[in-house]
């Protein structure tokens, strides 16, 4: 069996790309910190980073719903990324779907590098289509761990975040008064009453 040690000295760190997918409100920033936090415990060297349009919580810091909290450098591009992470063990990246499609290149060139690659984001947005970079995202990397929230209307498994509020722009930054988690049955009811 080939050894990977026999051939080039002390085995090289091997990278990859974890993706932690799903609707608002499923818990996916809070399974990014836990990582982020288990890796800080592991005595990694961890770099966090988000989009600088979400400031919902914190300009600085990546929060929670649950307001757990991680110190994180905001970025305006995913090539940022690549400039600051430096000498890093660990990459943690929030609200994927947010990120250029450049942040797929990005993963992969730090997988590349050895360093191991967590990002968070929504798998689909209030249309309930594939957001952004996210399938590709998803495509590219090793593991991909899907978060659920509860439908507000029935209990059962959240499908999509429902927008509550009339705007048909994409990208639409908010909460609770914002949007609701639904499954796929009570979404179809809640676009058909809108429609009507």
């Amino acid at each position: 069996m080939f050894n990977e040690r026999d051939t080039q000295g002390p085995a090289r760190r091997r990278g990859s790309i974890e993706v932690v997918c799903g609707s608002m409100f499923s818990g996916k920033t809070e399974e990014l910190i836990r990582r982020m936090k288990r890796a800080q415990f592991a005595k990694q060297r961890v770099e966090i980073f988000k989009p600088s349009i979400d400031v919902r919580y914190s300009e600085q810091d990546v929060v929670s719903h649950d307001h757990n909290v991680i110190r994180s450098t905001p970025v305006d591009s995913s090539q940022n990324i690549l400039l600051l992470a430096g000498d890093i063990d660990v990459v943690g990246i929030d609200e994927a779907q947010f990120f250029d499609m450049g942040i797929v290149d990005v993963c992969k060139q730090l997988a590349e590098r050895g360093i191991r690659v967590i990002c968070a984001g929504l798998d689909m947005d209030f249309r309930g289509e594939p957001f952004g970079p996210m399938p590709a995202l998803m495509a590219v990397a090793e593991d991909v761990y899907k978060t659920h929230a509860i439908c507000v209307h029935c209990g059962d498994l959240a499908w999509v975040s429902h927008r509550l509020v009339q705007n048909d722009k994409r990208v639409l930054l908010g909460e609770t008064e914002s949007y609701e988690p639904l499954c796929r049955h009570c979404y179809e009811k809640a676009r058909m009453a809108e429609q009507a």
